[in-house]
């Protein structure tokens, strides 16, 4: 059967899981109202029927929906508003994205490494802290971030840094020396273990972004790979006439 998600390595159940996530986050069907059935979810999707009950059980799994036996399937009252984590363009905005969400921060690893960056994205110092942790809203976790902080900026505020999010404290230290900053996003796939940590199906969508800053001399200060899970991610960037 040919349909519209064919092309993505995403599984089927999982792609029409989120498009009926998309749709009621956007207010089409509303709370306590009823979601069509699975044949008309079958056909309006271009998918199985078995795809279609994979879709809604696994929706009703996670609380979003909820059976009603004889009468259908309805969107739980009680469904949650969207939660958005929104990816800033500026550093300074990001900084504020991280201490306005109020995130629960576990380190899950820490040792001394390099960041695997090319030898053209900048200059190496010989020792960096290696942190790779999960940030949290509320009880959900939202990212696992793998950061690389150079040493001897690290060691300016060692506590702050194991206990909060990098970026604001990194930016209330006054010695540092932060000339450039880049990001760079890509859509992807979870693999197992991100899938794992981030208590998502594996397969499912993500955003992974790549942060690099560098000191005025081209020394880089810190470098991090981050996932973001894909429900929650909004970019928004605004347009010059």
């Amino acid at each position: 059967m040919s349909n519209t998600f064919d092309r993505s390595p995403v599984p089927l159940y999982l792609q029409v899981a989120d498009a009926i996530r998309q749709r009621i986050s956007q207010g089409v069907w509303r709370a306590g109202e009823p979601v069509p059935t699975l044949e008309q979810l079958a056909a309006e999707f271009n998918v199985a029927r078995l795809t279609a009950r994979q879709a809604v059980q696994l929706l009703t799994q996670q609380g979003v929906l909820t059976p009603l036996r004889g009468k259908g399937t309805f969107v739980n009252p009680n469904v949650l508003p969207e939660k958005t984590v929104n990816l800033r363009t500026s550093l300074s905005d990001l900084a504020k994205m991280y201490e306005s969400t109020k995130t629960e921060i576990l380190n899950i690893e820490e040792s001394r490494r390099l960041p695997p960056v090319a030898a053209e994205s900048g200059i190496l110092d010989s020792a960096y802290v290696y942190m790779r942790r999960v940030h949290f809203l509320g009880d959900e976790p939202y990212s696992v971030i793998s950061l690389y902080l150079r040493q001897s900026v690290f060691e300016l505020a060692p506590v702050e840094f194991r206990s909060n999010a990098v970026i604001p404290t990194l930016l209330r230290l006054p010695k540092v020396d932060l000339e450039d900053a880049h990001q760079t996003m890509t859509i992807g796939t979870s693999d197992a273990e991100t899938a794992r940590l981030l208590r998502v199906p594996v397969g499912s969508p993500i955003a992974r972004v790549t942060r690099i800053f560098k000191q005025s001399d081209g020394m880089i200060l810190y470098f991090a790979n981050v996932a973001y899970r894909g429900d929650w991610v909004r970019w928004e960037i605004d347009l010059k006439p």
